[in-house]
């Protein structure tokens, strides 16, 4: 097994010290940062029709929307509004310098060998690495492999190899609390309001939730490799659907932790 460099354990140690969940007395959320998956030279997963990188930018930019237009108090950046690729280092770094309270990414699912299988789940940082967790986490994470010299950049971190995941559990504690919150009003929302079928809140390792500074939830929309579901995310009105579920999530959290006195 490798050694995890002393760098990257540094790091995890310090975001462990000093990013603690931020529930506390007159705490005001004010920044959003939110995250369409993928972009550029980076599609991610793809249905017959539908690739992931359009898809969640629509997503997206209706999520953001949502929150300018009825929740103006909030500051809302997006990693990206365009089909561009970011690498995840970056994603992670904007969020961080911005110091933004929330970081939501949005992507959609797929499972080529099980084309039945279908449903919203959201992630948040974890290190339960099992099954089709992990085939998650190493998908979302394989885009550092696009890198070039990904492993100079990335401390050494190979998203295909089990013991890289070791430097994840330092971490695992930070904004857990908070980000579950978040995770379980989404998945709520899908399934009570959207009309999807939530397949749950789940934990993993991925990358650009251990390296941002704050509450991080991984949200996929659904499977482009179920027929039905990619047809159905196709259509205008679901995606608004699922773009006002994650909002009205979002405002219930906020108002949420503002409410503690």
């Amino acid at each position: 097994m490798k050694n995890i460099p002393i760098t990257l354990a540094f790091i995890a140690i310090t975001l462990l010290i000093f990013s603690q969940p931020i529930i506390a007395q007159g705490y005001k959320l004010k920044k959003v940062v939110i995250d369409a998956g993928h972009g550029g030279k980076d599609p991610g997963t793809h249905g017959k029709y539908l690739n992931e990188k359009d898809l969640v930018l629509k997503i997206a930019l209706k999520v953001g929307g949502y929150i300018e237009k009825y929740i103006p108090d909030v500051e809302v950046t997006y990693i990206r509004k365009t089909d561009v690729y970011i690498h995840p280092k970056i994603r992670a770094e904007m969020a961080n310098d911005l110091e933004a309270d929330v970081f939501i990414s949005i992507h959609a699912n797929a499972l080529p060998t099980k084309t039945s299988v279908y449903g919203t789940e959201t992630y948040i940082m974890g290190t339960q690495n099992t099954g089709r967790n992990f085939e998650v986490a190493k998908r979302e994470n394989s885009v550092i492999l696009l890198e070039e010299n990904y492993e100079e950049k990335y401390e050494g971190f190979n998203p295909n190899s089990p013991e890289s995941y070791i430097m994840f559990s330092l971490t695992q504690s930070a904004f857990h609390e908070n980000s579950l919150l978040l995770a379980n009003y989404i998945e709520k929302q899908f399934k009570e309001r959207a009309g999807r079928r939530s397949l749950g809140v789940k934990q993993s390792s991925l990358w650009v939730m251990w390296a941002t500074a704050m509450p991080s939830v991984l949200v996929e929309i659904g499977y482009l490799t179920n027929p039905k579901e990619e047809n159905e995310l196709k259509n205008e009105q679901t995606q608004d659907y699922i773009a006002s579920g994650i909002y009205r999530a979002f405002k219930e959290y906020k108002n949420q932790l503002e409410s503690i006195n």
